[in-house]
Protein backbone atom coordinates (compact mmCIF):
# COMPACT_ATOMS: atom_id res chain seq x y z
CA UNK A 1 0.00 0.00 0.00
CA UNK A 2 1.17 3.56 -0.78
CA UNK A 3 1.94 5.74 2.22
CA UNK A 4 -0.57 8.58 2.61
CA UNK A 5 1.17 11.93 3.06
CA UNK A 6 -0.67 14.38 5.29
CA UNK A 7 -0.06 18.06 6.04
CA UNK A 8 -1.64 19.99 8.91
CA UNK A 9 -3.08 23.50 8.57
CA UNK A 10 -3.97 25.14 11.88
CA UNK A 11 -3.61 24.07 15.50
CA UNK A 12 -6.32 26.16 17.16
CA UNK A 13 -8.28 23.40 18.94
CA UNK A 14 -7.39 20.39 21.06
CA UNK A 15 -9.16 18.09 18.60
CA UNK A 16 -6.50 18.69 15.95
CA UNK A 17 -3.80 17.79 18.47
CA UNK A 18 -5.55 14.46 18.96
CA UNK A 19 -5.67 13.96 15.19
CA UNK A 20 -1.96 14.75 14.91
CA UNK A 21 -1.23 12.00 17.43
CA UNK A 22 -3.45 9.55 15.52
CA UNK A 23 -1.50 10.37 12.36
CA UNK A 24 1.78 9.72 14.15
CA UNK A 25 0.51 6.33 15.31
CA UNK A 26 -0.94 5.24 11.95
CA UNK A 27 1.57 3.11 9.99
CA UNK A 28 -0.07 4.06 6.68
CA UNK A 29 0.25 7.83 7.25
CA UNK A 30 3.27 10.11 7.04
CA UNK A 31 3.17 13.68 8.35
CA UNK A 32 5.06 15.76 5.80
CA UNK A 33 4.30 19.40 6.61
CA UNK A 34 2.51 21.79 8.94
CA UNK A 35 1.39 25.41 8.86
CA UNK A 36 0.06 27.75 11.53
CA UNK A 37 -0.25 31.53 11.09
CA UNK A 38 -0.66 32.40 14.77
CA UNK A 39 2.62 32.65 16.66
CA UNK A 40 1.20 31.52 20.01
CA UNK A 41 -0.60 28.52 18.51
CA UNK A 42 2.56 27.63 16.58
CA UNK A 43 4.69 27.76 19.72
CA UNK A 44 2.18 25.61 21.62
CA UNK A 45 2.12 22.97 18.86
CA UNK A 46 5.91 22.91 18.79
CA UNK A 47 6.08 22.45 22.56
CA UNK A 48 3.18 20.02 23.00
CA UNK A 49 3.47 17.92 19.85
CA UNK A 50 6.95 18.54 18.51
CA UNK A 51 5.52 19.93 15.26
CA UNK A 52 8.07 21.13 12.72
CA UNK A 53 6.83 24.24 10.91
CA UNK A 54 8.81 24.72 7.70
CA UNK A 55 6.49 27.06 5.77
CA UNK A 56 5.65 30.73 6.23
CA UNK A 57 2.45 30.55 4.21
CA UNK A 58 -0.32 28.06 3.52
CA UNK A 59 0.03 28.61 -0.22
CA UNK A 60 3.73 27.72 -0.09
CA UNK A 61 2.97 24.51 1.76
CA UNK A 62 0.35 23.45 -0.76
CA UNK A 63 2.65 24.25 -3.69
CA UNK A 64 5.95 22.93 -2.39
CA UNK A 65 5.11 19.71 -0.60
CA UNK A 66 4.06 16.33 -1.98
CA UNK A 67 0.75 16.13 -0.10
CA UNK A 68 -2.19 13.75 -0.38
CA UNK A 69 -4.34 15.11 2.48
CA UNK A 70 -4.61 18.44 4.26
CA UNK A 71 -5.84 18.16 7.87
CA UNK A 72 -7.51 21.40 8.94
CA UNK A 73 -7.71 22.68 12.51
CA UNK A 74 -7.66 26.47 12.30
CA UNK A 75 -10.34 28.57 14.00
CA UNK A 76 -13.80 27.61 12.75
CA UNK A 77 -14.42 30.64 10.58
CA UNK A 78 -11.25 30.04 8.55
CA UNK A 79 -11.65 26.32 7.91
CA UNK A 80 -13.92 26.62 4.90
CA UNK A 81 -11.48 28.75 2.91
CA UNK A 82 -8.56 26.49 3.83
CA UNK A 83 -10.53 23.45 2.68
CA UNK A 84 -11.46 25.13 -0.60
CA UNK A 85 -7.83 26.10 -1.30
CA UNK A 86 -6.67 22.56 -0.55
CA UNK A 87 -9.26 21.04 -2.89
CA UNK A 88 -8.35 23.52 -5.64
CA UNK A 89 -4.75 22.35 -5.23
CA UNK A 90 -5.86 18.74 -5.75
CA UNK A 91 -5.61 17.59 -2.11
CA UNK A 92 -8.07 15.53 -0.12
CA UNK A 93 -9.36 17.29 3.01
CA UNK A 94 -9.80 16.02 6.54
CA UNK A 95 -11.04 18.59 9.05
CA UNK A 96 -11.87 18.89 12.67
CA UNK A 97 -15.54 19.72 13.02
CA UNK A 98 -17.03 22.01 11.91
CA UNK A 99 -15.79 21.68 8.37
CA UNK A 100 -16.93 25.23 7.56
CA UNK A 101 -19.29 27.93 8.82
CA UNK A 102 -21.42 28.85 5.79
CA UNK A 103 -23.57 27.07 3.24
CA UNK A 104 -21.83 28.94 0.42
CA UNK A 105 -18.48 27.50 1.54
CA UNK A 106 -20.00 24.04 1.76
CA UNK A 107 -21.45 24.33 -1.75
CA UNK A 108 -17.97 25.09 -3.09
CA UNK A 109 -16.38 22.29 -1.06
CA UNK A 110 -18.94 19.81 -2.39
CA UNK A 111 -18.52 21.04 -5.98
CA UNK A 112 -14.73 20.77 -5.90
CA UNK A 113 -14.83 17.38 -4.21
CA UNK A 114 -17.17 16.03 -6.86
CA UNK A 115 -15.46 17.60 -9.88
CA UNK A 116 -11.94 16.64 -8.81
CA UNK A 117 -12.90 13.23 -7.32
CA UNK A 118 -11.42 14.22 -3.96
CA UNK A 119 -12.50 12.99 -0.53
CA UNK A 120 -13.66 15.19 2.33
CA UNK A 121 -13.59 13.88 5.88
CA UNK A 122 -14.45 15.31 9.28
CA UNK A 123 -13.74 14.30 12.87
CA UNK A 124 -17.23 12.97 13.58
CA UNK A 125 -15.71 10.58 16.08
CA UNK A 126 -18.88 9.91 18.04
CA UNK A 127 -19.41 7.13 15.52
CA UNK A 128 -16.51 5.36 17.21
CA UNK A 129 -18.33 5.39 20.55
CA UNK A 130 -18.89 1.81 21.71
CA UNK A 131 -22.62 2.34 22.29
CA UNK A 132 -23.38 3.42 18.72
CA UNK A 133 -23.20 0.15 16.79
CA UNK A 134 -25.30 -1.90 19.26
CA UNK A 135 -27.99 0.82 19.18
CA UNK A 136 -27.93 0.91 15.40
CA UNK A 137 -28.23 -2.88 15.17
CA UNK A 138 -31.19 -2.86 17.57
CA UNK A 139 -33.03 -0.22 15.54
CA UNK A 140 -32.19 -1.65 12.12
CA UNK A 141 -33.48 -5.08 13.23
CA UNK A 142 -36.89 -3.45 13.70
CA UNK A 143 -37.09 -3.80 17.47
CA UNK A 144 -38.39 -0.24 17.97
CA UNK A 145 -40.72 -0.32 14.97
CA UNK A 146 -41.08 2.87 12.97
CA UNK A 147 -39.28 5.81 14.56
CA UNK A 148 -41.52 8.80 15.25
CA UNK A 149 -39.75 10.98 17.84
CA UNK A 150 -36.17 11.63 18.90
CA UNK A 151 -34.36 13.85 21.36
CA UNK A 152 -30.71 14.48 22.01
CA UNK A 153 -28.88 16.77 24.38
CA UNK A 154 -25.21 17.61 24.07
CA UNK A 155 -24.69 20.32 26.65
CA UNK A 156 -21.04 21.34 27.02
CA UNK A 157 -19.17 23.33 29.65
CA UNK A 158 -18.56 26.90 28.53
CA UNK A 159 -15.11 27.25 30.15
CA UNK A 160 -14.91 30.96 29.39
CA UNK A 161 -11.37 32.09 30.17
CA UNK A 162 -9.77 28.75 29.38
CA UNK A 163 -11.04 28.19 25.83
CA UNK A 164 -9.01 29.99 23.15
CA UNK A 165 -9.79 33.70 22.85
CA UNK A 166 -10.85 33.32 19.19
CA UNK A 167 -13.77 31.18 20.32
CA UNK A 168 -15.60 34.27 21.52
CA UNK A 169 -14.54 36.69 18.78
CA UNK A 170 -17.14 37.75 16.24
CA UNK A 171 -16.86 35.92 12.94
CA UNK A 172 -14.56 33.16 14.17
CA UNK A 173 -16.88 30.67 15.88
CA UNK A 174 -19.82 30.30 13.52
CA UNK A 175 -22.55 29.40 15.98
CA UNK A 176 -23.21 26.97 18.81
CA UNK A 177 -25.44 24.70 16.72
CA UNK A 178 -22.85 24.37 13.97
CA UNK A 179 -20.17 23.73 16.57
CA UNK A 180 -21.87 20.97 18.56
CA UNK A 181 -25.05 19.64 16.92
CA UNK A 182 -23.28 18.10 13.93
CA UNK A 183 -22.36 15.10 16.11
CA UNK A 184 -26.00 14.51 17.03
CA UNK A 185 -27.33 15.03 13.51
CA UNK A 186 -24.75 12.64 12.10
CA UNK A 187 -25.52 9.97 14.70
CA UNK A 188 -29.30 10.22 14.27
CA UNK A 189 -29.09 9.53 10.55
CA UNK A 190 -26.57 6.73 11.04
CA UNK A 191 -28.71 5.02 13.70
CA UNK A 192 -32.11 5.38 12.06
CA UNK A 193 -31.50 5.91 8.35
CA UNK A 194 -33.70 9.02 8.56
CA UNK A 195 -32.46 12.27 7.03
CA UNK A 196 -33.47 15.84 7.84
CA UNK A 197 -36.41 17.09 5.77
CA UNK A 198 -36.86 20.60 7.16
CA UNK A 199 -36.16 22.88 10.11
CA UNK A 200 -39.24 23.60 12.22
CA UNK A 201 -37.71 25.90 14.81
CA UNK A 202 -34.28 26.94 16.07
CA UNK A 203 -33.06 29.50 18.57
CA UNK A 204 -29.71 30.60 19.99
CA UNK A 205 -29.31 33.06 22.85
CA UNK A 206 -26.78 34.37 25.35
CA UNK A 207 -27.18 33.15 28.93
CA UNK A 208 -23.88 32.04 30.49
CA UNK A 209 -21.18 33.96 28.60
CA UNK A 210 -22.30 37.31 29.99
CA UNK A 211 -18.83 38.79 29.41
CA UNK A 212 -19.42 38.49 25.65
CA UNK A 213 -23.14 39.24 25.04
CA UNK A 214 -22.85 38.62 21.28
CA UNK A 215 -21.82 34.98 21.89
CA UNK A 216 -25.00 32.91 21.84
CA UNK A 217 -24.07 30.02 24.08
CA UNK A 218 -27.48 28.35 24.36
CA UNK A 219 -29.10 26.53 21.45
CA UNK A 220 -32.26 24.48 20.94
CA UNK A 221 -34.02 23.34 17.78
CA UNK A 222 -36.71 21.15 16.24
CA UNK A 223 -36.55 19.49 12.84
CA UNK A 224 -38.73 17.18 10.78
CA UNK A 225 -37.12 13.99 9.49
CA UNK A 226 -37.69 12.25 6.18
CA UNK A 227 -40.51 9.99 7.48
CA UNK A 228 -42.29 12.84 9.29
CA UNK A 229 -40.71 12.06 12.67
CA UNK A 230 -39.82 14.95 14.96
CA UNK A 231 -36.36 15.57 16.39
CA UNK A 232 -35.56 17.98 19.22
CA UNK A 233 -32.04 18.96 20.21
CA UNK A 234 -30.33 21.00 22.92
CA UNK A 235 -26.62 21.71 22.48
CA UNK A 236 -26.14 24.60 24.89
CA UNK A 237 -22.95 25.54 26.70
CA UNK A 238 -24.83 25.11 29.97
CA UNK A 239 -23.04 22.23 31.68
CA UNK A 240 -20.98 23.00 34.82
CA UNK A 241 -17.38 23.84 34.01
CA UNK A 242 -16.14 21.54 36.76
CA UNK A 243 -17.94 18.39 35.59
CA UNK A 244 -19.50 19.02 32.17
CA UNK A 245 -17.71 16.32 30.22
CA UNK A 246 -18.06 13.68 32.94
CA UNK A 247 -21.79 14.04 33.65
CA UNK A 248 -23.67 10.72 33.30
CA UNK A 249 -26.09 12.33 30.84
CA UNK A 250 -23.43 13.93 28.60
CA UNK A 251 -24.68 13.34 25.04
CA UNK A 252 -28.01 11.69 25.90
CA UNK A 253 -30.26 10.27 23.18
CA UNK A 254 -33.89 9.12 23.48
CA UNK A 255 -35.61 7.43 20.54
CA UNK A 256 -39.32 6.54 20.43
CA UNK A 257 -40.80 4.05 17.98
CA UNK A 258 -44.11 2.25 17.49
CA UNK A 259 -42.81 -0.74 19.49
CA UNK A 260 -41.03 1.03 22.33
CA UNK A 261 -38.42 3.53 23.45
CA UNK A 262 -34.68 3.41 24.07
CA UNK A 263 -32.27 5.77 25.79
CA UNK A 264 -28.50 5.88 26.04
CA UNK A 265 -25.61 8.24 26.61
CA UNK A 266 -22.25 8.55 24.88
CA UNK A 267 -20.37 6.87 27.72
CA UNK A 268 -23.00 4.30 28.61
CA UNK A 269 -22.13 0.73 29.52
CA UNK A 270 -25.82 -0.17 29.20
CA UNK A 271 -28.69 0.80 26.89
CA UNK A 272 -32.14 1.29 28.42
CA UNK A 273 -34.94 -0.27 26.36
CA UNK A 274 -38.67 -0.34 27.17
CA UNK A 275 -40.72 -2.37 24.68
CA UNK A 276 -44.48 -2.56 24.31
CA UNK A 277 -45.83 -5.73 25.97
CA UNK A 278 -43.04 -5.99 28.54
CA UNK A 279 -43.78 -4.91 32.13
CA UNK A 280 -40.56 -2.98 32.72
CA UNK A 281 -37.54 -1.53 31.01
CA UNK A 282 -34.48 -3.65 30.32
CA UNK A 283 -30.78 -2.81 30.33
CA UNK A 284 -28.75 -4.15 27.42
CA UNK A 285 -24.98 -4.35 28.06
CA UNK A 286 -22.71 -2.49 25.64
CA UNK A 287 -19.95 -4.80 24.33
CA UNK A 288 -16.37 -3.69 24.96
CA UNK A 289 -15.51 -3.67 21.25
CA UNK A 290 -12.59 -2.10 19.40
CA UNK A 291 -14.25 0.59 17.27
CA UNK A 292 -11.08 1.97 15.68
CA UNK A 293 -10.50 5.68 15.14
CA UNK A 294 -11.78 8.38 12.83
CA UNK A 295 -8.55 8.83 10.87
CA UNK A 296 -8.33 5.11 10.16
CA UNK A 297 -11.81 5.24 8.63
CA UNK A 298 -10.79 8.13 6.36
CA UNK A 299 -7.64 6.27 5.26
CA UNK A 300 -9.86 3.31 4.39
CA UNK A 301 -12.04 5.58 2.27
CA UNK A 302 -8.98 6.90 0.44
CA UNK A 303 -8.01 3.30 -0.28
CA UNK A 304 -11.40 2.69 -1.90
CA UNK A 305 -12.90 0.60 0.88
CA UNK A 306 -16.55 0.77 1.91
CA UNK A 307 -16.73 2.83 5.11
CA UNK A 308 -19.55 3.65 7.50
CA UNK A 309 -18.74 7.33 7.25
CA UNK A 310 -17.66 8.95 4.00
CA UNK A 311 -17.57 12.15 1.98
CA UNK A 312 -21.30 12.01 1.23
CA UNK A 313 -22.34 11.59 4.87
CA UNK A 314 -19.89 14.25 6.09
CA UNK A 315 -21.22 16.84 3.65
CA UNK A 316 -24.84 15.91 4.41
CA UNK A 317 -24.39 16.21 8.20
CA UNK A 318 -22.56 19.51 7.74
CA UNK A 319 -25.29 20.85 5.46
CA UNK A 320 -28.10 19.85 7.83
CA UNK A 321 -26.39 21.51 10.78
CA UNK A 322 -25.61 24.68 8.85
CA UNK A 323 -29.26 24.91 7.80
CA UNK A 324 -30.37 24.70 11.44
CA UNK A 325 -27.80 27.33 12.43
CA UNK A 326 -28.96 29.61 9.60
CA UNK A 327 -32.57 29.27 10.78
CA UNK A 328 -31.56 30.26 14.31
CA UNK A 329 -29.47 33.19 13.07
CA UNK A 330 -32.54 34.70 11.38
CA UNK A 331 -34.51 34.75 14.64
Amino acid sequence: MTMIKIAFAGFRHGHINALYKLAEQNPDVQIVAAYEADADARAAAEADLGVNFAHDSYEDMLNEEDIDVVAIGDYYGKRGSLAIDALKAGKHVYADKPLCTSLDELDEIERLSREKALKVGCMLDMRQNKVVQPVRNFIQEGNLGEIHALFFSGQHPLMYGSRPDWYFEKGKHGGTINDIAIHGMDIVEYLTGLSMKSVTSARCWNAFATEVPHFKDCAQFMVELSNGAGLMGDVSYSAPNSSGYSLPFYWRFTIWGTKGVMEFTAGAKEIMVALDGKPKAELIPVPDADTGDCLRVFVDELEGKDTYINTVSVIRATRDTLKIQAFADKN
